[in-house]
């Protein structure tokens, strides 16, 4: 299975900026130079790789879309409900990062379905409460294969439908960060404790970004 990190790190496409004891996070996904207009003068800008515009439904069968996460730091990711290998273990360490953050407005969680066949919202909201989310600031989302598919190459995660592996589906279990400008700061293996604890302290430097 392909890794992000090796993916972005070999392209060499992540920017990372610290300053004295002012660290930030690195900034993930291709970059450009950009011609902008500033004072009447010319000047050269980067432009960042963001997610796109998505509409979703959610677990609730309402329609959620990018503009439900303006101006907030999110976390999402990829499983379907009947996953039987990484999905447990993503999901109940997610848990514990949404339990810590609980009811706080400057964060939320995307959980994207990859099996566009099976999970319809009702599935998902019994799935959501078997979890334990008890708000709506956890959304879990399912769309049609283009789209969802598509959303994942924009976070840079791998899935695609595949029957010859358990469940049908294959996907890589990163947890990603994405700032209040759509651009991705953070990926990490959501199976992984200790990968998981590294997400909660970033998530502390990202937070201090927007103090």
């Amino acid at each position: 299975m392909r890794l992000l990190y090796i993916l972005t790190l070999a392209a060499g496409i992540f920017l990372s900026a610290c300053s004295g004891n002012d660290a930030r996070l690195p900034i993930y996904g291709d970059r450009e130079a950009v011609e902008k207009n500033v004072d009447g003068k010319v000047v050269i800008d980067t432009a960042y790789h963001t997610i796109p515009a998505f509409s979703f439904l959610n677990q609730d069968s309402v329609l959620i879309t990018d503009k439900n996460f303006d101006n907030k730091i999110y976390i999402a990711n990829f499983f379907f409900t009947h996953c039987p290998s990484i999905c447990p273990t993503m999901q109940r360490n997610l848990l514990k990062v949404y339990e810590k953050y609980k009811g706080d407005e400057r964060i939320a969680f995307l959980s994207h379905s990859i099996d566009f066949k099976y999970d319809h919202p009702y599935i998902l909201k019994a799935y959501a409460n078997k979890l334990g989310v008890t708000n709506d600031q956890w959304q879990f989302v399912n769309g049609s294969k283009a789209d969802i598919y598509g959303i994942a190459n924009d976070y840079l995660v791998f899935a695609k439908e595949d029957s010859n592996v358990p469940g049908g589906y294959d996907h890589q279990g990163y947890l990603v960060i994405v700032d209040k400008e759509k651009r991705i700061r953070g990926a990490y293996d959501g199976t992984d404790s200790e990968q998981v604890d590294k997400l909660l302290k970033d998530l502390e430097i990202l937070f201090k970004e927007y103090k």
